[in-house]
């Protein structure tokens, strides 16, 4: 009896003596959480489906919690969404700065760099969740969209806006079909990519120019930034 008695007190003292978990705070716990969703997309894919139990087991929490502090799925992967957003940009604030054709050539490729992400944002479209964004800095876009006009990387004639959505479009559709378009037209993989992003330069370069050219700009000259034709951003080697 008294071993016994030992043994439990010694289990006692044991328990006591380990270092206690601390408490995760709500924003540690979110945090987790979209890392653990994080790790497993990149692990296992966007098409692979995300399993909230699988999720929480990987951040160590409760399955409740996702729901205590995300309420549905949809809106944990629309946060997976902004939070690897926000990582892959991090430290690009010059983005902004540059001209119209700069940056679309340079949102392509960060777009094909990053399939995943393209494909995950699709299927929150396709699944008709209204809280998601596609644009997510509009504000800031529209900025460099009016300067742009003002400085003659755009025409002030263009449709500016939609020059922007229809070259996010484009972007967005290559990358979730690319492979796809390399089966059907026997083209490998990396050779489709480069030159998908020479003829996208073109297609975003035109933007540029269209709108002087449709309203008779006359010789031809000050259709882009540079002043004569070929001097513009969308010019540059891709």
């Amino acid at each position: 009896m008294n071993g016994e008695s030992g043994k439990r007190a010694q289990s006692a003292a044991d328990e006591a003596d380990k270092p206690r978990r601390r408490r995760r705070s709500r924003q540690e716990t979110e945090a987790d959480l979209l890392a653990a969703a994080r790790r497993l997309l990149q692990r296992d894919g966007v098409l692979a489906g995300v399993n909230l139990r699988e999720i929480a087991t990987e951040a160590g929490v409760n399955h409740g919690q996702i729901y205590q502090y995300f309420g549905t799925r949809q809106a944990l992967l629309r946060a997976s969404v902004a939070d690897l957003v926000e990582r892959r940009t991090a430290g690009q604030h010059g983005h902004w700065d540059l001209p119209f054709a700069e940056r679309r050539r340079m949102m392509f490729r960060h777009r094909l760099s990053d399939p995943e992400l393209v494909k995950l944002e699709s299927l929150l479209a396709l699944d008709g969740d209204e809280d998601f964004h596609p644009l997510p800095r509009f504000t800031q876009t529209r900025r460099s969209l009016e300067r742009d006009q003002e400085q003659g990387a755009l025409p002030a004639e263009a449709d500016a806006v939609m020059a922007h959505v229809m070259t996010a479009a484009a972007q967005m559709g290559y990358v979730i079909f690319r492979e796809a378009y390399a089966r059907d037209t026997g083209i490998p993989l990396a050779e489709l990519d480069e030159r998908a992003e020479q003829v996208y330069a073109l297609m975003v370069t035109a933007l540029t120019r269209v709108a002087s050219d449709d309203n008779g700009s006359g010789d031809g000259t000050e259709d882009g930034p540079g002043g004569k034709r070929g001097d513009g951003p969308g010019d540059e080697a891709t």
